[in-house]
């Protein structure tokens, strides 16, 4: 005979153990990835997952003297920390093509170990939201002489609003744009209470933010070619922050904005497509960011950035499945392989060449 505590008992087990088929599924996913771009894209290339258009520069990060945002022992008013910043175009070769544009923080100035590392992009959503999305983002690239996500974004209408709300063509500088991390971390401060939080980047001085359609249709979306009669060079971005950064350096305002944790918790909280309300998530000052000397190109390339450089309490968030808001960032952090496999590349084929100026324009490989 069947009792109410046979059927629980068996409910729960039930439910324990598809928990675990799901965590063990999106684990397989994430190594086997990492894996596939080893063998695949980083070893035999030499090449970054995206982002291999980039510059390096260093400076200081100085937390703010009178914070607002709830205390945590990392972030101690007015500590500083050397830093090392990656700005980079994703993913082609050319800064005037239309492109997301991103800004990776170090709090020191080493290539890869640190006690902090954030990457952000431009726009305040994202073009996926999962990591079984991204893998079929990826899966449907089919890239040609500057269009390639026409696919994903004729299926995927959200992916397309949030190519449309971060890419960002003719941006004058990397320094005036906007960079948000849009999906949320652990923080956890001394009061001990669960909270998530995003950052952003912006120019201390508030200078307007440039390269930014105000009216894109989805085909100037789909096609990040430069435009006809383009006169910028391919290398335009990174020479004008070289210049910027030789005359006057860079300062950056780095912000947060925290959730506190609920039981039961929306789990739209943990969508990197959803912007949280400012009213709810004001965005506090946490750092101001001094750059004042930029790297070379070898430098700069050697630089690697991970979302396992985080104290413990300010880390990922875990994810119970690949369809988890949270596993983007579970799978940045179980795809290091593949930074390993592009270092060891260069020991074995040697270091990618500096991008030409003005060769092999709208391309994302070098000698195209």
């Amino acid at each position: 005979m069947t009792t109410k505590a046979n059927i629980s008992i068996g409910q729960m087990m039930s439910y324990w153990l598809r928990r675990a088929f799901d965590k063990a599924v999106l684990w397989l996913y994430c190594k086997a990835f990492g894996l596939l771009l080893a063998l695949f894209l980083c070893l035999p290339n030499r090449k970054r997952m995206s982002h291999d258009n980039g510059i390096a520069a260093t400076g200081t990060v100085r937390i703010v003297d009178d914070p607002s945002f709830p205390e945590h022992d990392f972030f101690e008013p007015g500590r500083v920390f050397p830093v090392r910043i990656r700005h980079a175009s994703a993913t082609f070769l050319d800064d005037a093509m239309n492109c997301i544009r991103s800004m990776s923080i170090k709090f020191a100035d080493t290539e890869f170990d640190s006690p902090f590392d954030i990457e952000m992009n431009t726009g305040q959503t994202s073009l996926f939201w999962s990591a079984v999305s991204f893998l079929k983002f990826a899966k449907m690239r089919r890239e040609k002489y500057g269009i390639e996500y026409r696919n994903f974004n004729r299926r995927y209408p959200d992916g397309l609003k949030g190519s449309m709300e971060a890419g960002r063509r003719h941006a004058s500088s990397f320094h005036n744009l906007r960079y948000y991390c849009k999906t949320p971390f652990l923080y956890v401060g001394r009061d001990g209470l669960k909270r998530y939080a995003k950052y952003r980047v912006m120019p201390a001085d508030g200078a307007p933010e440039t390269g930014i359609d105000p009216n894109p249709s989805v085909w100037d979306q789909c096609n990040q070619r430069i435009l006809p009669h383009e006169t910028r060079g391919r290398n335009y971005l990174k020479h004008e922050y070289e210049d910027r950064v030789a005359r006057e350096g860079a300062r950056y305002l780095m912000q947060i904005q925290t959730h506190p944790a609920a039981e039961g918790e929306d789990p739209e909280v943990f969508n990197n497509m959803v912007v949280w309300d400012e009213a709810a998530h004001p965005w506090q000052d946490l750092a101001i960011i001094d750059i004042d000397e930029t790297l070379d190109w070898r430098d700069s390339t050697m630089t690697a950035f991970s979302v396992n450089n985080m104290p413990k309490t300010l880390g990922v968030i875990p994810a119970q499945s690949i369809f988890d808001y949270n596993s983007l960032n579970y799978m940045r952090a179980n795809t290091e392989i593949a930074r390993k496999a592009r270092l060891l590349s260069y020991k074995l084929f040697g270091m990618v060449p500096p991008i030409p100026d003005n060769e092999n324009r709208n391309v994302s490989d070098w000698g195209v």
